[in-house]
Order: structure tokens, then sequence, then C-alpha cells
């Protein structure tokens, strides 16, 4: 459609609606309030935590806290209680700093994820009986986790496995999205180079669609675990 086309149309189109053409953007409404980014603000960091870890317990996540020395035994025990087996981990140099990525691999048969590798990758994710990621953020206002893919951070490691373990500092602990979507927006302001994918995940996959009656597992893993480290 040419450009008089396209103008004969939306004049006519203007004409049956009995209005005149709009070509200026109707001005916003002025908001009611700003709750949407001022609700929560006014919780110290450890209020916050707080709010974080009872929400995610009530999304059915397992929530566990400790310490950074405690870090390497904390991550074991998770394991063991959940079944051991096959872990896969993802390629971050912040759970090699935690001592986790070394107690892993001591203690089970452990997958490193490689993007060198390809699909072996996703190969590995699903018949790993658990997957350990480490968290940027959480989120107080729905016990949420924010994880960014990358390369070297696969989704799969969180997705496939029927047991998902995610590391987070309470330090990081945010009111809610509107927070996560101002330090993304400054992140790109300043040229950084953007994840490939933003993941907010709350509790293990479930779905209550059908009858309204909760089922856990149905497109990801049965159980989640939030290794909370304690940094405040």
């Amino acid at each position: 459609m040419d450009m008089q086309n396209r103008e004969n149309f939306l004049n006519k189109l203007a004409e049956r609606m009995g209005r005149p053409r709009q070509t200026v953007p109707a001005p916003m409404p002025e908001l009611v309030n700003n709750h949407p980014t001022t609700r929560l603000t006014d919780r110290t960091q450890e209020q916050l935590c707080n709010e974080f870890i009872d929400f995610a317990r009530v999304m059915m996540a397992d929530v566990v806290v400790a310490k950074e020395a405690e870090l390497p035994q904390a991550i074991v025990d998770i394991c063991e209680k959940y079944g051991g087996g096959e872990v896969i981990i993802n390629h971050d140099q912040r759970l090699v700093d935690l001592g986790i990525t070394s107690s892993l691999q001591a203690k089970y048969s452990s997958y490193v994820w490689d993007f060198s590798k390809g699909d072996e990758n996703i190969a590995k994710a699903e018949k790993a009986n658990i997957g350990v990621v480490y968290g940027e953020y959480g989120l107080a206002e729905s016990g949420g986790i924010v994880l960014f893919s990358d390369k070297d951070f696969g989704r799969s490691v969180s997705l496939l496995p029927e047991k998902s373990v995610v590391v987070v500092r309470k330090s990081t602990v945010l009111p809610r999205v509107a927070q996560l979507a101002k330090i993304l927006h400054d992140k790109a302001q300043q040229g950084e180079r953007m994840p490939s994918c933003v993941n907010i995940i709350s509790g293990p996959s479930a779905t209550a669609d059908i009858e309204l009656i909760k089922v856990v597992g149905v497109h990801g893993p049965v159980s989640k675990i939030y290794l909370v480290i304690d940094d405040l």
C-alpha cells in the first residue's frame, strides 16, 4: 500500500467512525499513584530479604540461608536432600569463587556448561537430576529470582533438570520488577551488553488452569531451591 492509498484508507476509516484523524498521540493520563516504583522501597534490606524468603516459601520454593563460608557444605547438603545423582552447573566464576563448583565436582558426577559443545549441553541438562545457577537478583514482592542468560549461563541448566538450585545474595534482593527494569535501562544507556534472555522464576514449575487444581512440575523443575547467601 503506497502512501496515498494509506492516507485515503485512514481518512475513510476516520470518517466512518465519525471522528477526525488523530495524528498526534494523546498525552498519557496523570498517574493516580506511583506505587509501581515506590511500593516496598521503604523497607530495609533485611526486611526485603525476609519478605522475599517468606513469599518464596509460599510459592513452594525451599529456602536455605547460609554464610559464605558454609556454602560448599550447604550445596552438598541440598543435593543429598534431593537425591544427588548427576549435576549440571553454569560456567559461572561466582560459583567457582564461592567454592560451590569444586564442592560439587568432588562429590557428584558434575558437568559444567560449555557453550562450545552446543547441543551436548542440553543433553546433559536433560539427564541431570540437579541444576545449579547463580541468580542476579531476588524480588521481594513475588519471591522471584532473576536469571540472566548468555553463552556461559544456559537457560537449560535451570529449566531442564528435575531439581533446580539458585544461589542468590541477600544484598541483591530488590523490592520489585520496577527496580530491575531501572537497572537494565541504566545498563543499556551506558552501552553495556544486555543478557540474551532475562528469566524471572518464582518457585517450581506449576499450573492451576485445569479446574483450579495446582499441579507441580508440568513444564519445568519439580523442586526449586534457593540457597540464600547471608551477606548483610
